[in-house]
């Protein structure tokens, strides 16, 4: 089977020896694309991911061989999520999953840019769901990252008709704002820099506007809530500049959610928070009742995500990744069967 292995900071594609069950539970799944995620090209480029790592998590595919005790069966098609948590330890018991040392353990196997892959029975009985039969491939493979963003929009916590900003309007910034609306009910604001981007929000209930000039922003977000600035900032931006654009936009005793690292990994400047009663924190992926209402969001719609993707073959992934590099598509899919 081929896959997509990183070599030197690049993605080559080899073969090697097909995959099978040899008795083990679970299923081998063939990969019918996967989308690229922001955090891929982050560990690609950092090093983070070592020669011989094969990337992609965000996988859709058809079971050809499976040993289950599930309601699978062999030729369903499935879309997955890469970890589980314990749902035993301390972390899991407060509600930080994807702190617990189980969930970070677990994967897919090799990984998802892969023409197959292995998925435990664990996978299939929390994070896997079947495939809509109305939706395209590349539309359901939104199913993990927006896992993510519903995990950080629940722990926001707002009230309904809450005011949001997002900032940095990609991939994660559409859907989230998206999110937003369909759980909160939110007026939903959105800024970035690339005017196609803001377009495209604004086709989706996200008032999008550009955010150049700092000043400017921050006025149209005053403007806007009569003075007080959003009840909350959710960070999609990985500009540390971004951080002081937050702050600005804010409402003293708002929230700011933290939804990307940054080059320079400086933080929140300590007295705001104190004195304006900010709240401040970070989110990072799903537990398994996030994914469900992920899946879900997807199926009804509430959340939209048709047109958006940009196909690959996987011979062709370094281009996704240099593409997606460059702000020269939306959101890369790794089109692996045809």
């Amino acid at each position: 089977m081929k896959i997509a292995v990183v070599e030197n900071h690049k993605n080559i594609i080899k073969e090697v020896e097909d995959i099978k069950l040899d008795g083990r539970k679970g299923a081998i799944v063939q990969v019918y694309g996967c989308g690229l995620c922001g955090s891929d090209i982050v560990k690609l480029r950092t090093g983070v991911a070592k020669d011989g790592t094969v990337l992609g998590h965000e996988i859709v595919g058809k079971i050809v061989e499976i040993n289950t005790d599930t309601d699978f069966k062999n030729g369903d098609r499935i879309v997955s999520s890469h970890h589980i948590p314990c749902f035993e330890c301390d972390f899991c018991k407060n509600g930080h999953y994807s702190m617990c040392k189980h969930f970070k353990s677990t994967n897919i196997f090799p990984g998802g840019f892969s023409e197959y892959i292995y998925l435990s029975e664990e996978h299939l009985k929390n994070v896997a769901y079947p495939l809509p039969d109305d939706m395209t491939f590349e539309e359901i493979s939104f199913y993990e990252p927006l896992g993510c963003i519903v995990r950080a929009v629940k722990r926001a916590e707002l009230n309904k008709n809450s005011t949001v900003l997002v900032i940095g309007l990609g991939s994660i910034g559409f859907l989230s704002g998206q999110a937003f609306n369909a759980i909160y009910n939110c007026k939903t604001y959105g800024c970035d820099l690339i005017q196609d981007r803001i377009d495209l929000a604004n086709k989706v209930d996200i008032e999008a506007f550009n955010s150049k000039d700092f000043s400017e922003a921050e006025k149209y977000i005053k403007d806007k809530t009569n003075g007080m600035g959003v009840d909350a900032v959710f960070m999609t931006s990985g500009a540390d500049a971004t951080i002081n654009l937050a702050l600005k936009c804010v409402r003293s005793g708002g929230k700011i959610v933290v939804f990307a690292s940054t080059p320079k990994n400086f933080g929140y400047a300590n007295n705001e928070i104190y004195y304006r009663e900010l709240t401040v924190f970070g989110s990072y992926s799903p537990a398994p009742i996030d994914l469900k209402t992920s899946y879900e969001l997807l199926t009804s719609r509430k959340v939209k995500v048709k047109g958006i993707s940009t196909d690959y073959n996987l011979e062709n992934i370094q281009q996704a990744f240099d593409d997606t590099i460059n702000n020269k598509i939306f959101k890369a899919y790794i089109k692996i069967k045809e």
